[in-house]
């Protein structure tokens, strides 16, 4: 494929004008380009020297081989393209480097020291908002990206960009998804089969919960289970992310044996108590299977299963307790009940500090706001039809 002709099925791909292009260009790498500079690369009236295969490889996230035409590409590439993305000015690219380069000359962190570093990154991503979270896996991702020589590093690395992924919510899913099917690559260059479950099942939940994404949801647990069906984190995760895509395909059934499933793999999961991403605690389980209820249109089981997280969730987990309430708010929408609905959600969401903010808290506000206009149109238009 022409280069030019690639350019613009990656820039259309993203949804993106000749314009956003360039100002995503301009953002991260401090240059002046025009629309009509782009176009002009379009249109194969110039090509892209080196440097700009370089940004335009970041900012459409894929390596700068596939732009260059070469066929083969370097292991890890990708990774920092995606991360060079985020930076919004050279400084950052800069200070980016250095730590790459640094940790490529003198070694960097051992591999247990990643190890106890992504254990807090497990602890971490529980009272963290995704700004702050996203912010130091993007410094991590570059240091580690330097380091890939070993199977457990890939492994180290498949985890590292999992929580990556999980810091981008609504208007970025797409990053999420890149994201995560990067991670589960590096899982697989690991071969580490409790690795490789714990990637796609996390992957699936996230997916999952948000809505964004049920296909790959479904496709990625279907993965994890047939990787390694022993109980674990890993597999429960990927267990509820299957019940949420059946559930938004309203397969009712099949969303509820998952759940009586992933309560039977959580009872036999070693560590659930911890309170880490890593691990799945009583009050967490419950939390996901509210969520699950109130999509199902389960009022009871909804409020038994919210009940049940409320009790047991600790008072240091604000984000979480927002979730629960946003529950509340899908299941007051889902009884007839939707400017309530909204109102409780809103004012949940509103209490929470936003440095303590996720991506998915705001996708479930929007999906409680579609489900009150979705109702309120049918409503509406059955009014009508009884009239006439």
């Amino acid at each position: 494929m022409i280069i030019g002709d690639l350019i613009r099925e990656l820039r259309t791909g993203r949804g993106w004008s000749q314009g956003r292009l360039a100002s995503e260009l301009n953002a991260a790498f401090g240059t002046s380009l025009t629309r009509e500079y782009v176009s002009g690369w379009e249109r194969s009236r110039v090509r892209p020297g080196p440097f700009y295969l370089r940004c335009l490889a970041a900012v459409l996230e894929v390596p700068v081989a596939v732009l260059d035409g070469r066929p083969e590409t370097a292991h890890g590439q990708g990774l920092l393209s995606g991360v060079a993305a985020t930076s919004v000015a050279p400084a950052v690219a800069a200070d980016l480097l250095d730590l790459g380069f640094a940790a490529r000359l003198r070694g960097g962190p051992s591999e247990e020291e990643w190890e106890d570093l992504l254990a807090r990154y497990g602890e971490d991503y529980m009272a963290q908002g995704a700004a702050e979270l996203q912010r130091r896996v993007v410094s991590d991702l570059v240091v580690v990206q330097q380091q890939l020589g070993s199977p457990r590093m890939w492994s180290v690395a498949a985890r590292l960009m999992t929580f990556y992924a999980t810091t981008f919510g609504a208007p970025d899913q797409d990053r999420a998804v890149t994201w995560f099917r990067t991670a589960v690559e590096a899982a697989d260059r690991s071969g580490d089969r409790a690795t490789r479950v714990w990637v796609r099942g996390r992957a699936a939940l996230t997916l999952g919960y948000g809505r964004f994404a049920p296909g790959l949801a479904h496709l990625l647990a279907e993965q994890a289970l047939a990787i390694d069906d022993t109980p674990s984190t890993g597999l429960l995760n990927a267990l509820l992310g299957k019940a949420y895509a059946a559930a938004g395909r309203g397969d009712t059934g099949t969303a509820l044996e998952l759940a009586g499933r992933s309560r039977r793999v959580f009872d036999a999961a070693p560590s659930a108590g911890r309170v880490s991403d890593f691990a799945v605690a009583s009050w967490r389980l419950s939390g996901f299977l509210s969520l699950l209820s109130a999509r199902l249109g389960d009022e009871k089981g909804a409020l038994r299963a919210h009940e049940e997280a409320r009790r047991e969730l600790p008072g240091t987990l604000p984000r979480f307790a927002t979730h629960l309430e946003l529950h509340r708010g899908l299941m007051l929408v889902r009884a007839g009940d939707r400017a309530g609905g909204v109102a409780h959600a809103r004012a949940a969401l509103e209490a929470l500090p936003p440095s303590k903010y996720c991506g998915t808290l705001r996708m479930l506000m929007a999906e409680i706001s579609e489900g009150a206009g979705a109702a309120a149109a049918e409503a509406t238009a059955g009014a009508g039809a009884r009239a006439a």
